[in-house]
């Protein structure tokens, strides 16, 4: 006796359930992905942070006093890296990065500031002040990053 033979596969519907069910899974999914990276670049822009931390705190912990706006040695007029634009400082060791490279235009030439604190929470006034604690990415310094683009340990 011989078996009839049925075609096997997918019907058209359970093909279209399949393709819907991965675009809404991937329209969900693609923007927080992109949040995750913005992220991960941003850290870069509070390593390049780093040096110019270094330098306020160690004026600061030797009992000296700001040399000035532009002063503190570790200053980058262009070019600081691959997603940093520039680095300057201000009179108290006010620190602000320029951003770039990001291929975001939501940060893309925008400003990530780090700025110092002594013990009472205001900026350090020299003549042995010595710095407590970081305020990084507060838009009261002049951080204009939205901060769902900050790394958590940077909001403000």
């Amino acid at each position: 006796m011989r078996r009839a033979s049925r075609q096997a596969g997918y019907t058209i519907i359970e093909v279209m359930i399949v393709v819907m069910v991965i675009g809404v899974l991937a329209s969900i999914v693609l923007p927080i992905v992109r949040g995750y990276v913005a992220r991960a670049k941003m850290s870069e822009a509070l390593l390049a942070l780093a040096p110019c931390r270094n330098a306020v705190t160690e004026v600061y912990l030797s009992g000296g006093d700001s040399p000035g706006p532009g002063n503190w040695g570790c200053e980058v007029a262009s070019d600081a890296s691959r997603y940093v634009d520039s680095i300057s400082t201000g009179e108290s060791g006010q620190i602000k990065v320029s951003l770039r490279g990001f291929d975001d235009g939501r940060i893309n030439a925008h400003d990530l500031t780090l700025v110092p604190l002594d013990n009472t929470g205001s900026l350090p006034s020299g003549g042995g002040s010595v710095v407590r604690s970081w305020r990084c990415g507060s838009p009261a310094d002049g951080t204009d990053v939205p901060a769902q683009f900050l790394p958590a340990s940077c909001r403000g």
